[in-house]
């Protein structure tokens, strides 16, 4: 990764965020991002590796696996950071894009040299860019808080599921690698993305509010 790269990145999303914004980029850049990769990964690394069961019938492992986690827990984790993320990197695109074809005007004589954007004060487009991007990630979050729940009831993994599937031959129990640390991840990342959904309520409420009262 080119951190020098990513801090200007931050650095852009920052400049045009409120402070309920920079809040919110904190959260996810320290509390979700970094949890992520330093800890997070690891803990889901051995899941169908030590995902055991007690029969020794060829393929009933693998089947129940599948049943009970049809979809990786940290994959998803993983693709629900990736699109909240993205809508911040949409908003410097906006800015990017309509700077360049300012400049683009004033060489040819038919714009002005003033920046067409103050980062304290959102006009237009702009505006809009931005609010959509805070329901956008607010949306990303809910979606992905309802998907989690319906794969793991009420975000918690028991010590043991019991399997019936073919070519499973009756009934058998299965034990999850490491259930207790995982539900304590787990609640961490309900949590903290709780927390985000309310800072981009909160700031859309107020860039709405802010233009209401300007009006």
């Amino acid at each position: 990764m080119n951190w020098d790269a990513f801090e200007k990145l931050l650095s852009g999303v920052n400049k045009y965020s409120t402070a309920f914004g920079r809040i919110w980029l904190s959260l996810v850049f320290i509390f979700r991002l970094l949890v992520y990769v330093v800890a997070a990964e690891r803990v889901w690394s051995d899941d169908h590796k030590d995902f055991d069961c007690n029969t020794r019938q060829p393929g009933c492992t693998n089947v129940c696996f599948d049943h009970f986690f049809p979809v990786s827990h940290i994959r998803l984790w993983a693709l629900q950071l990736i699109l909240v993320m993205c809508p911040s990197l949409l908003v410097i695109m906006h800015v990017a894009y309509r700077e360049a074809k300012e400049q683009r005007l004033h060489k040819a004589g038919r714009g002005s040299c003033r920046h067409l954007y103050n980062p304290g004060k959102k006009r237009g487009g702009l505006w809009w860019t931005y609010l959509l991007s805070l329901l956008f990630k607010a949306g990303v979050d809910v979606v992905f808080l309802y998907i989690f729940y319906r794969f793991y009831k009420n975000y918690t993994l028991p010590y043991v599921v019991k399997c019936e599937l073919q070519p499973c031959p009756n009934v058998v129990d299965c034990f999850i690698a490491r259930p207790t640390e995982k539900n304590i991840f787990t609640l961490f990342m309900v949590v903290t993305a709780c927390v985000c959904v309310v800072l981009s309520l909160i700031e859309a409420a107020y860039l709405v509010g802010k233009r209401c009262r300007e009006c």
